[in-house]
């Protein structure tokens, strides 16, 4: 155990009697027997974060201010007495959903689904790792790979690992066609996933910097749906049939509505962005085998280390705007809600 010198610290909270984020001084949190406790480097804003301002979640904060965020990295400072695999100082990252049993069977498509019921998302059930210092269940959390860069490995955390998922549980092989719809915080990430497998990809969104930001990464087309209405022609005559495959990482159900329209027959919709309004699926589509459909998010600890590995072996970074102050937090709730910004947002502490 270290002592630390202070015993208070800065977080960004989410308050529920007034919908709006504030920064507080609050304790430093204290290690339960199978906590780590990470001096943060850098907490990065998910696009699901934004899912408490809309109260478009079921995962209700327990008290009245809770400490958003659920992507990070930094040091063990401590650590608990059944903790094994860490030591103090080593860089680690967490998922976002800690305190599950990781055992049962539920435990094993996603520990949300802990059949013992005591799974909980870190920003909405359980405080979160927007502050300087954050706790996480060992069994939820990982040592980085030697030499990886903790500011732009925090959005892996999340975004990278469900866009490493996303992309490779389309099952595609080198050379077939995927279109990416939706090319922000995740999609970037999926192109390069997607590039590094060997993969043609179709970049589709509405935003003009972020198409920039993707067909710079190697996107081998860009559409913006927004200002080319007949897109659906362009893509199937450019990948001679369409699409084998789209991941859609918008929270937009137009985006949902507009990805069938990039695939060949019997091609994937991989469902991946969380839209504010349930989706529309055409149920005939899907039983005449027009196109199939699965999910992928983030997952199961268990999953967590092959997907940053992969990241770091090929070079795999987010592109994210930071700021050197807890107190922009809204700047970056902003920038994220207007949609205008390419890659992801965080905030670095010393």
């Amino acid at each position: 155990m270290v002592s630390l010198a202070v015993e208070n610290m800065l977080a960004a909270q989410y308050n529920q009697k007034t919908n709006g984020i504030e920064i507080n001084q609050v304790p430093i949190p204290v290690c339960g027997d199978n906590d780590i406790l990470i001096k943060t480097k850098c907490a990065s804003l998910c696009h699901s974060d934004l899912m408490l301002f809309w109260g478009h979640t079921t995962e209700k904060p327990p008290t009245d201010k809770i400490t958003i965020g659920h992507e990070n990295t930094g040091y063990v400072v401590t650590m608990g007495k059944n903790v094994q695999g860490f030591k103090v100082g080593d860089a680690v990252g967490c998922l976002g959903c800690s305190y599950a049993c990781y055992e049962c069977e539920g435990c094993q498509v996603h520990n949300i689904w802990c059949e013992k019921g005591t799974g909980r998302l870190h920003g909405f059930q359980c405080d979160g790792h927007f502050a300087e210092y954050s706790i996480a269940d060992y069994r939820n959390a990982m040592v980085l790979p030697l030499g990886m860069e903790l500011v732009t490995a925090a959005p892996l955390f999340c975004a990278g690992i469900t866009a490493y998922h996303a992309i490779k549980g389309c099952d595609l092989k080198p050379d077939q066609w995927i279109a990416i719809v939706g090319c922000g915080g995740l999609g970037h990430l999926a192109v390069q996933y997607a590039k590094a497998l060997g993969l043609k990809v179709v970049g589709l969104d509405i935003s003009e910097s972020q198409l920039q930001a993707v067909e710079a990464l190697g996107a081998d087309m860009v559409i913006n749906t927004l200002t080319e209405p007949d897109f659906e022609t362009k893509v199937k005559t450019f990948t001679k049939g369409g699409c084998n495959a789209a991941a859609v990482f918008s929270a937009s159900n137009v985006a949902y509505e507009n990805a069938p329209k990039t695939l060949r027959i019997n091609g994937l919709l991989m469902v991946a962005g969380i839209p504010k309004q349930p989706l529309a699926i055409n149920a005939l589509d899907i039983l005449l085998g027009k196109y199939r459909v699965a999910g992928k998010s983030s997952g199961i600890p268990q999953n967590m280390p092959e997907a940053i590995e992969f990241s770091h072996k090929h070079g795999i970074q987010s592109h994210i705007t930071t700021f050197n102050d807890i107190h922009d937090i809204q700047k970056a709730v902003d920038l994220m809600t207007s949609g205008k910004t390419a890659g992801r947002l965080g905030v670095v502490f010393e």
